[in-house]
């Protein structure tokens, strides 16, 4: 008997090895939130921080589509492919399953034959731009913990930025910019994955790598690298995860940066396959997607290692005396002491920071030196800072006032926690920004202040659209953009782009402009008779004499 046993552990330890081979072991870490020991007074609990397992987070997202009426099928149309321009036998029909290409097949599964995918209408309203924004909601904070990859079954986009929001897509931040040519779309030098380094991992990129040439069968994918920015910590295979977990837990931008509610692809230019595009052939030029991998994990404050999706929503069951969707804050009667989030530190369990309960006796006021008053208020049964200082608020004067927001490198009690937005009056909505400093931005408008333009606008106290350029918005007919704001037409031509022959809003049009002879106009004639009548009257007198 203890052999067959022996056997059966050691293919189990084989199973498990090889479950780890693509994640290292130390993943494994902060899976547990508390377990039980003696102690010389009896069975007691040990608290850890825990957070709960990654997963694929797009079977829980919500997508939404910019403009609604962007994907193809309605009405019906015939598009070719890039590949073989003169192949136009392929059909999109939404009113019919197997020619319909709706958002949800961005997310179904893969290796199915035929592919399945979303597709968008032809570029057929060129030099109009085809932009394309794919929101991916998932109304709850998350984690990321792997590469974010998006496959098209088209080519992949000559121009497209990555977006990321903190607050339920109110504000947005790019993270990643891809183009054929960086600075000719969004005036950025181009960079790849290898140009980033522990000091800049933070830094916004463009990059050419997913964009630049077209190979139909191959080099369907488009990435943002996010293992690659964590073996910068934790070596090339991730085995030294410790590392990488100090570096969250000391460095609160750094969490931040692989943390989203939302994500946004905007798709800004589609695959042409050429430098130029060929007008006689636009229906040739769209947007599909096969699919999109999002992983990540619900984000606990490492208060959790489990998270529930229920009524189409995804919450942390929370542990530590704590509650709320991401844990957030104690529970009732649990307030004895200011909420904080666990720690990774020290390596591997960390510290739970669970919050205490109450306790009678005197009241220790835990304003964190932002004060020297506080109030026990009996029906809240809590206590409350009084005329927080320094820019502060909230219960334990932990918060930062409106207009101000925490800074990530200062302690609780330092005077200088509290950094005013300076938010860009005519940039942004309001003078309040989010967690991270970034305000909430008009349209045009980018950066943390709001005081930068994003590509297609001009700064004018504020961002104002671009009315034309080199690229999309080409004056026609030989015009000439000046300065982005308006088009120099020739003098036969009119409208925003040159787009209108001026004889058009002359009365009787261009029809005598063929003729070969030059029309006169009412002012002119008039003159003529009258020289012509003077000329004859001169020609009388002389006759008489």
């Amino acid at each position: 008997m203890i052999f067959p046993l022996f056997l059966t552990l050691q293919a189990s330890w084989l199973t498990v090895c090889q479950a780890t081979q693509h994640y290292p072991a130390t993943w494994g870490h902060y899976d547990l939130c508390k377990s039980q020991g003696y102690t010389e007074e009896g069975l007691t609990w040990y608290y850890m921080a825990c957070q709960p397992e990654a997963a694929d987070m797009t079977k829980y997202l919500k997508v939404t589509l910019d403009p609604p009426n962007i994907t193809c099928g309605d009405p019906p149309e015939t598009y070719c492919t890039l590949e073989n321009p003169y192949m136009c036998n392929n059909e999109c029909d939404a009113a019919t399953d197997e020619l319909a290409h709706p958002p949800e097949l961005m997310f179904d599964i893969v290796g199915r034959n035929p592919t399945t995918f979303w597709q968008s209408t032809s570029w057929k309203k060129y030099p109009k731009p085809l932009a394309v924004n794919i929101t991916l909601s998932w109304n709850k904070t998350i984690e990321l913990t792997d590469d974010i990859v998006i496959t098209f079954e088209s080519g992949r986009p000559e121009q497209m930025v990555l977006e990321k929001s903190l607050d339920y897509g109110r504000s947005w931040q790019p993270y990643q910019f891809y183009a054929t040519d960086c600075l000719d779309a969004f005036t950025m030098e181009p960079k790849t994955m290898k140009d980033i380094t522990q000091h800049t991992l933070l830094d916004i990129i463009c990059t050419e790598e997913y964009s630049r040439g077209y190979v139909w069968k191959n080099d369907k994918t488009v990435r943002f690298e996010i293992r690659d920015r964590f073996a910068l910590f934790a070596g090339p295979k991730l085995h030294n995860m410790a590392s990488l977990y100090g570096q969250l837990d000391t460095t609160k931008n750094l969490r931040d940066f692989f943390t989203i509610t939302d994500l946004r692809i905007r798709l800004l230019r589609p695959a042409t396959g050429a430098t130029m595009v060929d007008e006689n052939n636009l229906s040739r030029y769209y947007y599909a997607i096969s699919d999109i991998k999002v992983h990540g994990r619900c984000k606990c404050n490492l208060h959790a290692n489990s998270c529930i999706y229920d009524k189409e929503k995804l919450t942390c069951e929370c542990e530590h005396n704590t509650t709320g969707p991401d844990c957030g804050r104690c529970k009732r009667n649990f307030q004895a002491r200011a909420w904080s989030a666990g720690s990774y530190l020290p390596i591997p369990k960390g510290t739970a920071n669970i919050c205490m309960a109450n306790y009678a006796g005197p009241v220790n006021c835990e304003c964190y030196n932002h004060s020297n008053r506080c109030s026990y208020i009996e029906v809240l049964n809590a206590v409350i800072c009084v005329s927080c200082k320094h820019n502060t608020r909230g219960q334990h004067c932990h918060l930062c006032k409106l207009g101000y927001y925490r800074n990530a490198t200062a302690k609780p009690d330092d005077e200088n926690i509290c950094i005013d937005c300076n938010c860009n009056p005519f940039g942004s909505e309001s003078d309040r920004c989010n967690g991270t400093g970034y305000c909430r931005c008009k349209e045009g408008a980018t950066g943390a202040m709001c005081h930068e333009c994003l590509p297609g606008y001009l700064w004018d106290n504020g961002c104002k659209s671009r009315v034309c350029d080199s690229e999309l918005l080409r004056c026609q007919n030989g015009g000439v953009c000046v300065n982005y704001v308006r088009c120099q037409c020739p003098p036969a031509y009119t409208g925003l782009l040159c787009e209108k022959p001026r004889c058009e809003k002359e009365p009787g049009g261009c029809g005598g402009s063929d003729s070969g002879q030059a029309s006169l106009h009412p002012p002119s004639l008039i003159l003529l008779l009258l020289l012509g009548g003077v000329f004859l009257t001169e020609i009388c007198w002389i006759t008489v004499l």
